[in-house]
This record gives structure tokens, sequence and C-alpha cells, in this order.
């Protein structure tokens, strides 16, 4: 076991040994200091929130919203250490969905859902909530090195959640989960960011990003349900709302990539959306936008590099 992984089974153990004030009061205290430190995800955030707001915010309301982001940011991981721990009656309360009326009637009709989600809010509870719902639920984490990949799974299988990797499975994971809509699982996939540099790109807060086809080519090739989720924090519990289902061209309108493409780009205005209302709430401190830097500031916005010899 290395040094992350000991990290992981560490905080799965103590945090849920603490009562949870304890345990939120010390995630605000980490996240209070990575405000003050001011290093590489924190500017990043920064820079993405910036996006978000526009220049009329005042520097000192974006450095407010930046430590709530951070705030928020450390609640995520604090309710995930947590989860495992929690009843079924617990799981339930702690999350609510508006527009699970939809879900439920996808569900029943056995013709599955796919919703594409941002990184905000607790995904991992909206998942444990599927879950203890009862409704058959499946999704992709991306593969990470050494132990870390298993333990994760392991938690969210945990919760009653069933995980693909996105690369190394003995199928293809794009394949699975066509058999899972069709078998009427709900397919819930982070929507927001291309881990694999072949996302397609589109408009998003005015620049250009790359988000994954895979949302949009499930619903094409299925024809199950196609959501976007809003997902944000109120004090007692993570949230979430559903737009859709949102509409698929016809197969005869175009070729297949210019409708993933037209897809994709519904699930970005609709992400974009939702991220706008709870910027607070947006867990993105990686860089997002084609012309950002490693910093996560635009690359045109930068002073010209000097060059020659002294």
């Amino acid at each position: 076991m290395n040094l992350t992984e000991a990290g992981f089974v560490a905080g799965w153990r103590l945090v849920r040994a603490l009562p949870r004030p304890v345990a939120a009061a010390a995630f605000r205290v980490g996240a209070d200091r990575a405000h003050r430190k001011d290093g590489g995800g924190t500017r990043r955030l920064r820079a993405n929130l910036r996006r978000v707001v526009g220049p009329e915010m005042p520097d000192a309301e974006l450095d407010a919203l930046v430590r709530a982001g951070l705030r928020s940011y450390a609640r995520y991981w604090m309710e995930a250490f947590r989860l495992p721990g929690l009843s079924r009656t617990e799981i339930l309360a702690g999350f609510r969905l508006d527009g699970q009326e939809l879900l439920a009637a996808d569900v029943a009709a056995g013709r599955g859902a796919v919703v594409a989600l941002p990184h905000a809010g607790n995904w991992d509870a909206a998942g444990a909530w599927v879950a203890a719902t009862g409704w058959p639920m499946t999704t992709v984490a991306e593969r990470l090195p050494d132990g870390v990949y298993e333990r994760f799974v392991g938690f969210r299988e945990g919760l009653g959640m069933e995980i693909l990797p996105n690369t190394g499975g003995p199928r293809p994971a794009f394949d699975v989960l066509v058999d899972r809509l069709r078998a009427g699982h709900v397919v819930p996939l982070l929507a927001d960011r291309d881990l694999s540099a072949r996302g397609v790109e589109v408009d998003f807060f005015g620049g250009r990003t790359r988000m994954p086809a895979g949302p949009a080519l499930l619903a094409i090739r299925t024809g199950a349900p196609l959501y976007v989720a809003s997902m944000w924090y109120e004090p007692d519990a993570a949230c979430a709302s559903l737009e859709g289902p949102l509409p698929l061209p016809d197969p005869d309108s175009a070729p297949l990539d210019a409708r993933v493409r037209a897809v994709t780009q519904r699930i970005a205005d609709g992400l974009a959306a939702g991220i706008a209302r709870h910027p607070q709430d947006w867990h993105m401190l990686q860089r997002m936008w084609l012309d950002q830097g490693r910093d996560g500031t635009p690359t045109s916005a930068r002073p010209p590099a000097t060059t020659g010899t002294v």
C-alpha cells in the first residue's frame, strides 16, 4: 500500500469515526488553509470561476467565492469518506432530487436513462441515493494508479453501484453501458471534463473546451432519455435537479458525428446553466479550457516570453 492509498484508507476509517460536526470543522480548516496557500489547484479554481462569473465581479468577491468553493470541495470529501458508514435511511435523507419522478418512470418502463453530471455538489451521494432508492445503476470511473482505483471501486460498489473502468476492462465500457441501458439501468456520467483528449469541442462560458461524447452517443445509440443534472449543496443536504429529456436529432438529419456534436453542445449548455446558479459548488480544480495554461489562466492573457541572452 502506497502513501496515497494509505491516506484514502485512513480517511474512510478515521473520518467515519468522528462526530460529523468535528469532521466538518476539520475539513473546513483544511479548505481555508488551501485558500491561504494559493497553490496550483486553488489558482486553477479561481481562473475557472472567473470564466463563470465574468470580468464584472470584483476580485474580493471572486476570492470569497474561491474560498467558498474550496469549502464545498472539502465538504464533498468529508461526506464521501463518511458515506460507507451511513444507513439506507441516512443516505436517502442526505440527498434531494428535483425530478426524481422522471427517473422513476424511466426505470419502471425498462428504458433506463443517461444523466450527464458536473463535478459539483456530491455525485457520490447522488449515486448512493439512486442505489438506495432501489434503481439499478451503472457508471464509469477513471482508472487510477496503484491500489487507489480498487479502493474507490470497492467503496462505490459497497454503496450499491456497478462501476466500470474507463479503460482496461474485459469489455469496452461503452458496450457494457449500452447493455445496461437496454436493461433499464440509470447511467450517470460525469460530463463536464474530457479525460481522453478525443472529446467533442463545445462552447462553454464563452470559451472552447472538450467534453466526452459518451452521454450523447449512448442516448443516440439506445434511444434512452438523456438528462442534464445541476448539482449543489444546501446546509442540510446535497441536492440536484434534472433538465430533460433533451431532444435528440432525427437519425436522417445529419451524420452521426454531427448529431453527437449537437447533443454534446446541448449538454454543455445545460451544465453551464446549473454551474452558473451554484458556482461555489463546482469542484473544478483542473485546467478546463483549451486556451488555459498550467495555472488555469488564458494563455492570451500572459505577458510575452522574453528570448535572448544576458
